[in-house]
């Protein structure tokens, strides 16, 4: 059963089948359809914390934590992370916590969690908000290439067998540094963005397990959703950032054609950050998205059970 305490956020930890404890919270808005939050690889909330309060003007607001991420506990096995177990994560958090329609959201990694998530269980979802991501084997498309979905292999092995020395070198990187170069190399915009936003970001990649980490990217990396997107029968909002070399907005672009009923907003100058660089023209499109497409999808679907 899930634990709650009386803070503004309802904080609560759900079962996933084999047991590991999922951290998840929740808090009301305007009620009749909750927004479900799903990270990308390695976040917990860097990116929805921007959008916390815009999103409780439009919805109820549900952010959980992957397995091994944030609060969530790590798995016995690191091995068992791959995306069908994610989505049986967020299956159960769905289950215990969202009994009414929802709308998935997903950031990076993020968007195909939100995919599969719909695809696996596509009942009471009424919508689809995905931004900075694409349908599917981002490694093979990260920065435009396939080199590290080449290198991922190789990296897992030296991995594991020097444990210790990858944790080292893994924790001891200073968040402020990565912070650093990731604003000299132009990664996100340094006009828009504050710098102690990102170095939390790098301190939570920081405290992870470097093997797990490793092991859900590769395997996440293989997934696809490509082939049953035009399957997809829920109004979607598909949200890039202009300038993303993480995943190109050439990507986004091609997945928004493949799904009948979606729209597409590309952000000029914006990175793989949009919300935080572009904060209010986000929010307005995503309120819009599900004051309008959203709800109108709950009005046609008629009563939920």
């Amino acid at each position: 059963m899930a634990q709650r305490d009386t803070a503004a956020w309802a904080q609560t930890f759900v079962e996933a089948r084999d047991g590991t404890r999922l951290f998840a919270r929740h808090r009301e808005g305007k009620s009749g359809i909750t927004a479900v939050l799903c990270d990308g690889i390695a976040c917990d909330g860097f990116i929805w914390r921007f959008l916390y309060e815009d999103l409780l003007e439009v919805a109820n607001v549900l952010h959980w934590n992957y397995r091994g991420h944030g609060r969530s506990a790590a798995p016995a096995d690191d091995a068992h992370v791959d995306m069908s177990v994610i989505i049986d994560d967020l299956n159960a958090v769905r289950e215990q916590l969202v009994d009414e329609p929802c709308v998935l959201f997903g950031h990076s990694m993020g968007c195909q969690v939100a995919l599969e998530g719909y695809h696996a269980n596509p009942s009471q979802v009424v919508g689809l908000v995905l931004i900075c991501g694409a349908a599917g084997r981002i490694t093979h498309n990260f920065k435009g290439t396939n080199a590290l979905a080449q290198a991922l292999p190789r990296l897992i092995g030296g991995a594991r067998k020097f444990p210790q020395l990858t944790r080292a070198l893994w924790s001891h990187v200073p968040p402020e540094l990565a912070t650093r170069v990731a604003l000299a190399a132009g990664e996100v915009d340094v006009e828009n963005i504050d710098p102690d936003d990102l170095t939390k970001y790098t301190e939570h990649v920081t405290n992870m397990d470097p093997l797990l980490f490793m092991r859900m990217l590769q395997s996440v990396g293989e997934q696809s959703a490509e082939e049953w997107l035009p399957t997809i029968d829920v109004p979607v909002l598909v949200i890039a950032g202009e300038q993303d070399s993480f995943t190109p907005p050439h990507l986004a672009e091609k997945m928004a054609a493949r799904i009948p009923d979606s729209e597409l907003m590309i952000v000029p100058g914006a990175t793989h950050v949009v919300p935080i660089e572009r904060r209010t023209l986000t929010q307005e499109r995503i309120a819009n998205f599900i004051e309008t497409r959203a709800r109108a999808a709950l009005n046609e679907s008629g009563p939920q059970s």
